[in-house]
């Protein structure tokens, strides 16, 4: 399944990654911040370009367990102010995962929700998806509330569920239903 991109929005154009979108990527993928409830750190400019090289690959999916990562393009901006992506996690029970990052400098506009949107669309018209969940950490409260805007519920909230960043970490995890996702649109 390879989207017709770009897919647009409202407000946004999103597309897969290019070399040419490495110092927009930079600009928040190598941001401490942008890292805190992530597992790995923040990458410098040559272990951006590494991810940006593999992002660049991940514009279709053709089986399980591949991601579809895109670029996050603001006209208004001129440049790339984001990434999302959508995972397929199994082909046999049709399940999927979404998940988004976002340059701080754009953030508080609704742009990461807009694009959000854009992949539960997608998950759920062009891969027949079933359920589609998504996953943070309960301290980045932006994150789990986009995932309510979205109209996700939440499922879990497991306490204590492993080792992160040298502490014991807690983890929600939120769900939508393709018949939830008809219902709301």
């Amino acid at each position: 399944m390879r989207p017709e991109y770009p897919l647009k929005t409202d407000r946004l154009l999103l597309r897969p990654f290019e070399e040419r979108d490495l110092d927009d990527f930079h600009a928040y993928r190598s941001l401490p911040d942008v890292h805190r409830y992530l597992y790995n750190e923040a990458p410098d400019r040559p272990e951006c370009e590494e991810l940006l090289a593999k992002r660049i690959t991940e514009d279709e999916l053709t089986g399980e367990g591949q991601r579809l990562a895109l670029a996050v393009y603001w006209p208004e901006a001129g440049r790339v102010v984001g990434d999302v992506v959508l995972k397929w996690l199994s082909e046999a029970d049709r399940q999927g995962e979404i998940g988004y990052g976002f340059n701080p400098d754009f953030q508080g506009k609704g742009l990461a929700t807009e694009a959000a949107a854009v992949m539960l669309k997608v998950g759920f018209e062009q891969l027949g998806l079933h359920r589609i969940i998504a996953q943070c950490d309960p301290r980045n409260e932006p994150s789990w509330r986009l995932m309510e805007r979205l109209g996700m519920r939440r499922e879990a909230h497991f306490r204590e569920f492993e080792i992160f960043k040298g502490d014991w970490g807690d983890l929600y995890v939120y769900a939508m239903l393709a018949e939830e996702y008809r219902t709301l649109k």
